[in-house]
């Protein structure tokens, strides 16, 4: 039997791998800050013009029965990965010119290819 945990990690390595496939460093995984709790994945994405630190909230289900992955991060969760990502940059001094908070979306299947969604700036 596998436990949600597991689903979880298993989310949280398609979702790098992902990133990783866009051209995106990942700097940081699971960084937890006491009692505000974890971000999932940090990245940078650089492009011709900006560096963009990007916030990944991975979700992840086995199954549609309680909604797509995506729907699960509410405007509460996405408030407190914002005060995250604070707690991040004010630890982690990075040259950036933009911050943006993702959210990937991880739908394992026993039999397919993991189905990824990603919302931008989610919220």
């Amino acid at each position: 039997m596998t436990t949600r945990n597991q689903i979880g990690a298993a989310g949280e390595e398609v979702a790098a791998r992902y990133v990783s496939q866009l051209g995106w460093e990942v700097v940081d995984r699971n960084w937890r800050s006491g009692r505000l709790g974890e971000l999932d994945l940090v990245a940078l994405a650089v492009d011709d013009e900006h560096t963009t630190v990007v916030f990944c909230e991975v979700k992840t289900r086995t199954g549609l029965g309680y909604g797509t992955p995506v729907e699960a991060v509410t405007r509460a969760k996405f408030l407190r990965l914002r005060r995250l990502a604070v707690a991040w940059l004010r630890d982690h001094p990075v040259s950036a010119d933009r911050v943006r908070i993702d959210v990937i979306g991880v739908l394992l299947s026993a039999s397919d290819e993991p189905q990824i969604s990603h919302v931008e700036a989610a919220l």
